[in-house]
Formats: C-alpha cells, structure tokens, sequence
C-alpha cells in the first residue's frame, strides 16, 4: 500500500499559545501529510500572523468568527487529499499516529473512517477516562449514542463520506460531533486503532463544553434529526428513540430544577408526557 494522500484540518480561534503544539505534532508525525489547512475563526491574538511567521508550509484560511463546524467545513472544501485528518487546536499527536493508522487501513482497505484511543489531560493532570468513553470498531452506532465515542482528533476519514453524510451542522454550537458520528456509523463500520495516540488537553475556559449548560439538549436535536432520516435500520431506530425518550425527560427535569419550567414543558411535549412533579435526578446516559 503507497502512502496515504491527507490533508489536516485544524479550526481554531484565539489560540495562539496552543496551536503551535499540535501543529508541531504534525510536522514531527513518520508519515507527512500531504496538506495542513489551519482556519482561523476570527481570531483577534494575532494567530494568522503567528501562523504566518512560524508555519509557512500551512495552508491559512482567514473567517469572521462562524463557529467550529463553519471553520471545519471550510477546511474541508479545501482539502486536495483523498483522506481527512482532524487536530483540535488544543490537542497533539503521538509521531507515529498517521502511521499507525495507514498500516491499519492497508489491512483493513475496506474501512473508510479511522480512528484510535487517547490520552486525556486535564490542567496538566493525566485523567482516567471512564468505561462508559470506551472506543470500539465496527458497527458501533449504538455505542454512539449515549455520548460521543469518537475523537475528533483521532479520525481519518476517505473525503467521499461527506458526499454521502454531509459535513458538520453549522446550526448546532456544540456537540456537532456527536451528530456526525451518528450519520456515518448507522451507515459504515468504523476502524479503530487501540493504541493512545492522541492527547486531548482539556480544563482551559474557552472549550465548548464548558461554555454551554445542558449539552444534551445539542445530542436531542442530532436524535431527532437522524429518526427523521430514512436510513437507521429497525434495530438502530429503536435505540436511537430509546436514547432520545431517556435524553428529553433528563433534561427537562434538569431544566425545572433550575427553574426554566417552560423549557421543560416544551421538552416533555416532545414525549407527549407531564412534568414530573419530583424532578429525577438521575443520571443520563452521556451524563
């Protein structure tokens, strides 16, 4: 098998003093990619100067701030490889992770997405990750359902997925992973690479996660968006409705206990069901 053609793709928005450690992850990688598309989001820190200075060999693209899956979107439509990589701007890559993942296509051609473990870090901290953010291969949508299972830092996925899945959902501020994911796995079986090869650093202000309350309710759209699509199978729309049922009454329990009781009601009406007069406090899958 020849080499592997791969652009990179890394959104980013004011992270001047991180970027550069994943893109110096990605000139150190055994396998060069073929491209690297850095899109800046309307950063204000000087990072396309920085880029400009520094890392010459990227590809810049220059955006008034649209949000992560605008900018991914846009380095997507940019990209000149038959296979797409994706970096966080705040993660890095083991040297030998492209490589690492091209031997695995060789004996797995089939497989048209990639992807591997990793290691997370937070505030400089190595973390255990949980059992419930265990990875698989395969047929994996149902084990994509409670939360996202797949990194994106860790993928490598063939261009042609997108002609048939679209690219990210600019509408959804967060969580626009989770319902790609679903898109591809209830159509193709993934490849995954059990080895840590990235390193996902977290704890820093301006990650999504931290940024919205009730991230659930980003998963609840991606749910009810892929039941209305004519593509699950019997089996995989009884899962996802049972995940969306679950989802809905969690959250909008969780939205009266923090007083948005209208809110709540607009969620239960989803399950033609009542406020519960005691909100439960148990925990969602994904939670």
């Amino acid at each position: 098998m020849g080499a592997l053609s791969i652009s990179v793709v890394i959104p980013t928005h004011d992270r001047r003093r991180l970027l550069p450690r994943a893109l110096a992850s990605v000139r150190g990688q055994s396998l060069a990619p073929r491209q690297v598309v850095v899109v800046d989001d309307g950063s204000t820190d000087g990072t396309s100067e920085m880029l400009r200075r520094d890392f010459p060999e990227v590809t810049l693209l220059e955006q008034q701030q649209c949000g992560v899956s605008a900018a991914r979107n846009r380095g997507i439509e940019h990209c000149t490889g038959d296979w797409i990589a994706f970096l966080d701007s705040d993660d890095e890559w083991h040297p030998r992770k492209l490589e690492r993942q091209q031997a695995a296509l060789g004996d797995h051609p089939e497989a048209l997405l990639c992807h591997t473990d990793e290691i997370w870090m937070r505030r400089g901290t190595r973390v255990n990750q949980k059992k419930r953010h265990a990875k698989h291969g395969g047929s994996i949508f149902e084990h994509c359902l409670p939360l996202c299972c797949i990194s994106p830092s860790s993928v490598l996925v063939h261009r042609s997925v997108f002609g048939v899945v679209g690219l990210f959902d600019t509408s959804l501020p967060a969580c626009e992973d989770y319902d790609l994911w679903l898109r591809i796995t209830c159509r193709y079986p993934v490849l995954y690479v059990d080895e840590p090869l990235v390193v996902k650093h977290g704890g820093h202000a301006d990650q999504l996660s931290r940024r919205h309350w009730g991230m659930d309710r980003f998963r609840i759209h991606a749910l009810e968006k892929i039941l209305a699509d004519d593509v699950l199978s019997p089996r995989q729309r009884a899962a996802a409705a049972a995940t969306l049922a679950a989802k809905i009454r969690v959250y909008g329990n969780g939205a009266a206990k923090r007083g948005k009781r209208d809110e709540a009601e607009r969620y239960f009406a989803k399950l033609g069901a009542q406020l519960d007069e005691e909100p439960d406090h148990g925990t969602a899958p994904g939670r």
